[in-house]
């Protein structure tokens, strides 16, 4: 709120220069707060592939939560005011890696009651594998 007050005044002022600034400023607090908010629903997404792989078996809960992240995921990605996106894929994809070893020390005390430390269930989870089925359902235009 102190940014946009700040830029009001700074365009009262006839500063354009400084107000600029400030709408730069705006801008990246917002792909920001964008960037995170996917990430934690990449993670749940993430998480819930894991299960399944490592369980090699499926519930109604995990697709439901599955489905949610994905939407999620897919409606904080749209721009509203055009057709766009304000990650592409390639992007998505990094948010995809970097929150992979957050969803499998989670999924490590989930898979088989927790039977897993983080490192044994890295060792038996394909992860390109994961990944790549995660950003397919997120970004079904890559694979199309």
């Amino acid at each position: 709120m102190e940014e946009l007050l700040m830029l009001k005044d700074l365009l009262l002022q006839g500063n354009i220069p400084a107000a600029l600034t400030i709408v730069d400023e705006l801008e990246e607090m917002s792909r920001k707060d964008i960037i995170n908010n996917i990430r934690s629903h990449a993670k749940i997404l993430l998480l819930h592939l894991i299960k399944q792989q490592a369980e090699n078996r499926n519930t109604r809960s995990w697709d439901r939560s599955i489905r949610n992240s994905i939407w999620e995921i897919q409606e904080l990605n749209k721009r509203p005011k055009s057709a766009g996106h304000y990650l592409p894929s390639i992007e998505l994809h990094s948010i995809l890696e970097i929150t992979y070893l957050r969803a499998i020390d989670d999924a490590s005390a989930e898979v088989r009651e927790g039977e897993y430390e983080p490192e044994e269930l890295a060792a038996i989870i394909n992860r390109e594998e994961i990944i790549n089925q995660a950003l397919a359902l997120i970004a079904p235009e890559v694979y199309n």
